[in-house]
């Protein structure tokens, strides 16, 4: 896709992640995992906003009831973006010396799911939770080191699922009334030598357009790829950041794709892609879907 790319905000984060639309405010959220913050701009006026956090926040949800419920290393919290004011949800299960939370989505059901990154990356010990009105659950544990790619279908029947660390994303049946995951299938493998003209990055965060596509950022490869549901390339956008970390749809249509990305990089890296770690936009051609909020 021959796009432009523009700057929706020129600050750069250490690691910016999960862009989250928020259409009654017309503006978009993201947080600075290490930078301990959440983020928010009004698109229209450019107004920015952003909160301190006590531990490392990965992942947002719009709450039904209002404010945010963040996931951080520490555990799910609730965020009132008027006050300012933090409150607990429930504490992270579990050792915060190695594990975090990482990337999740809310289901059609309002539950919050969120996949862990197991930071020693030396086995794949990752897990997947679930918060469902204020109770947390585990999904699954292991097959999975750093927990990405979260993301469900327009008809609800299958959740998108990428571990970055084996380069591999997944598909699962998924029954919303129960909240659980059924038979696994394989969406797509991308090449993991480095060294390989074939290189084209590692699936980071993503997100599913109103027509079932599958969004994809390629983290390492300087590029957005649009899979189709059976794992298909259908499209491409090169960026001028060569570590996107997640894609949202947002703006009155849901067509501008926002794209959030890292800082935290090598000097030469940040050298040849000056905009590192700043939150950028992109119009595409079909709108995205507005995400689900969580329901406590």
């Amino acid at each position: 896709m021959d796009a432009k790319v523009d700057v929706a905000f020129d600050e750069a984060m250490v690691v910016g992640e999960c862009p989250l639309w928020a259409p009654d405010e017309k503006a978009l959220y993201w947080v600075d995992i290490e930078g301990f913050a959440v983020h928010r701009l009004c698109t229209a006026s450019g107004k920015h906003a952003s909160w301190k956090m006590a531990s490392e926040p990965s992942a947002l949800a719009r709450n039904a009831s209002g404010g945010l419920v963040a996931a951080t290393r520490s555990g799910f919290i609730h965020l009132d973006t008027a006050s300012g004011e933090v409150s607990a949800i429930a504490p992270a299960p579990f050792d915060q010396s190695t594990t975090r939370f990482n990337d999740g989505k809310v289901d059609a059901a309002g539950r919050f799911w969120v996949g862990t990154i197991y930071e020693p990356r030396d086995k794949p010990a990752a897990e997947m939770y679930v918060l469902e009105r204020g109770r947390l659950r585990k999904a699954w544990s292991g097959g999975m080191t750093n927990s990405n790619g979260l993301a469900f279908s327009p008809d609800n029947r299958t959740m998108y699922h990428a571990d970055t660390a084996t380069h591999r994303v997944r598909r699962f049946d998924f029954d919303v009334q129960a909240g659980a995951v059924g038979e696994e299938r394989e969406l797509r493998v991308f090449p993991s030598d480095k060294a390989s003209p074939s290189y084209g990055g590692r699936p980071d965060g993503a997100a599913v357009d109103s027509e079932g596509n599958y969004w994809v950022a390629m983290f390492e490869g300087a590029r957005i790829l649009k899979l189709s549901p059976s794992g298909e390339e259908l499209d491409e956008i090169r960026l001028p950041v060569k570590c996107p970390t997640m894609v949202a749809f947002g703006g009155a249509d849901l067509r501008t794709l926002y794209i959030t990305s890292a800082g935290k990089r090598p000097a030469e890296e940040l050298a040849q892609y000056p905009l590192s770690g700043r939150v950028l936009s992109v119009r595409v051609p079909v709108a995205g879907r507005i995400e689900a909020a969580y329901v406590g």
